[in-house]
């Protein structure tokens, strides 16, 4: 009797602190899509176009020609969607850290449960790929409506109304979620860098000052945010730009890359390296000041919840 309601106690506590991480993941993604449009639209218009010659230049023409709300298009899809991704990621990197506390507690219970690094990204990684289910249909949404004509011609008119273009090419999984193994790829990656970065970063700093974690201070979270930002950037920016080339590539005979594989192999031959880093600058511009956001937002949330 006595086990059966410790182990019921123990359910209780696990569900209590995922609802805990999926709520300040919520609140996070919140934070990540307002800092962070501006810089995603002109990333994807350099990345899916050669009309612009930098980032500046980018910036510049969108403003110039399609005016200030244009650096805002397509957020209500991420808006009400990259919360739940961000959520899902904080949900699911806390649930498989716990996996590896237990069985680290389960073969040696005299040492510390601590995660190994190997362990944080791969936890990391499980994240990533978990998100990758929504995060997949709603980048490539927002991709199409970044990249859409401008006034009269545009093809889209709005998020519900994409989703059903997309769907109604070749069904779901070929239309709406076109490019998802890349997606999945670069997520797992991303965020096995990202999440594996921070951790290490805030374990550093707390064992460097003999504190606790949650004593580390804001702007210290903050700034090891946006270090982990750039990193996950960095270490899976060309799976993002096929994606995004995949993403925003027509259908039927208008159709130039026939799977991941192939865009990969167009891009190599038209580009050469260079064309896998395409709108780099702009990505990490705004990676340090999204994830920074992020984490210290998320960090705030749970400490307020604790």
């Amino acid at each position: 009797m006595a086990q059966a309601e410790h182990e019921l106690e123990a359910e209780g506590q696990g569900l209590k602190r995922t609802l805990k991480d999926l709520f300040a993941g919520a609140a996070g993604g919140v934070a990540q899509v307002l800092l962070g449009q501006p810089f995603d639209i002109v990333k994807v218009r350099l990345q899916t176009t050669t009309t612009y010659t930098s980032a500046l230049d980018a910036a510049t023409k969108i403003y110039r020609n399609e005016g200030a709300t244009a650096f805002y298009k397509g957020t209500l899809t991420p808006l009400l969607g990259i919360g739940a991704c961000v959520s899902i990621q904080f949900g699911a990197f806390h649930y498989a850290r716990r996996a590896f506390e237990a069985r680290n507690a389960s073969r040696s219970p005299l040492a510390s449960p601590t995660l190994s690094y190997g362990q944080y990204y791969l936890s990391g990684a499980f994240a990533g790929i978990a998100n990758s289910v929504i995060s997949g249909p709603i980048e490539h949404v927002r991709i199409r409506l970044q990249t859409q004509p401008h006034g009269a011609r545009r093809l889209y008119n709005g998020p519900i109304d994409c989703i059903r273009k997309l769907s109604a090419h070749e069904g779901v999984l070929k239309g709406l979620y076109r490019g998802e193994l890349v997606t999945i790829l670069r997520e797992a990656q991303a965020y096995g860098v990202w999440f594996f970065t921070f951790e290490y970063l805030m374990n550093a700093d707390a064992a460097r000052n003999g504190i606790r974690r949650d004593e580390v201070s804001t702007p210290k979270v903050a700034f090891y945010g946006g270090l982990a930002g750039e990193a996950l950037w960095i270490a899976s920016y060309p799976f993002d730009v096929v994606k995004s080339k995949m993403q925003s590539d027509g259908f039927g005979k208008e159709m130039r890359y026939h799977g991941m594989s192939d865009c990969f192999r167009q891009t190599w031959a038209r580009e050469g390296l260079r064309g896998f880093w395409k709108g780099l600058a702009p990505t990490l511009l705004r990676a340090m000041p999204v994830s920074a956001g992020t984490f210290a937002v998320v960090e705030m949330t749970m400490r307020l919840l604790n």
